[in-house]
């Protein structure tokens, strides 16, 4: 690989960003399966290949948005209703510590600060989370899923994949939102898609042509410097 080739695989990479606005613009079906195709390439443990995506379009998409928006408005007229939709796994810790909670608390500034939403603005703050159960408006919506007798590294394979996806979607002029905002509503999301009961929701993902002209698309999150994950040891 010459150094060209080596510019322009760290740029796809430093460029890929999670948009949050999305143009309403067709994706050819191909386009979509050739995604997939090279993601498939990821690695995984003894070659199993655990993944499973199902690809939404059309009325299918709608209908999904259409039950989880409903669902999600009623929780938040009547937040008992949560108990009802739990995550299959734990995505996110119970309890945040640093230096995960700074960051995490960072992000939300950041994102809500370009929103201009106020963190008292709680009208705003569910119009923005209800945005998640519309892929932000992107044409096409991807599920992934993998077998429940699977182990903990069936999710790390596909994890993989799942960047796979973003890169090569990155690459074709396209962009991504992955989203574990889903995982709670499994049940429905499953459900529409007439999975196998013994299929777990590991992730959703938005795909589209990102909107150059919202400003949530305007900027990306930071990274920390090498030295502070870093140990190099000799």
């Amino acid at each position: 690989m010459d150094s060209i080739d080596i510019q322009l695989f760290d740029q796809v990479i430093q460029t890929r960003y999670a948009a949050r606005a999305f143009l309403d613009q067709p994706i050819e079906p191909q386009i979509i399966k050739d995604i997939l195709q090279v993601a498939s390439w990821a690695p995984s443990g003894t070659n199993t290949q655990p993944w499973k995506v199902y690809v939404v379009t059309g009325q299918k998409r709608l209908d999904i948005i259409e039950e989880v928006c409903r669902v999600q408005k009623n929780i938040f007229e009547q937040p008992s209703v949560a108990d009802q939709y739990q995550e299959s796994f734990a995505y996110y810790p119970r309890v945040w510590e640093p230096p995960y909670l700074e960051r995490r608390k960072a992000n939300g500034s950041w994102l809500y600060g370009l929103l201009n939403i106020n963190k008292n603005d709680y009208k705003k703050m569910q119009a923005q989370l209800l945005r998640n159960y519309e892929f932000f408006g992107a044409p096409v919506g991807l599920f992934f899923t993998v077998d429940h007798s699977l182990g903990i590294g069936s999710k790390m394979d596909i994890s993989m994949m799942m960047q796979n996806v973003m890169l090569s979607a990155k690459v074709r002029g396209l962009d991504t939102c992955p989203q574990a905002a889903w995982n709670k509503f499994h049940s429905i999301v499953l459900n529409h898609l007439n999975a196998d009961k013994h299929e777990v929701l590991v992730c959703g993902m938005a795909l589209g042509y990102a909107d150059p002209s919202h400003i949530i698309n305007s900027s990306q999150t930071s990274r920390v410097p090498v030295d502070e994950f870093a140990i190099f040891l000799d």
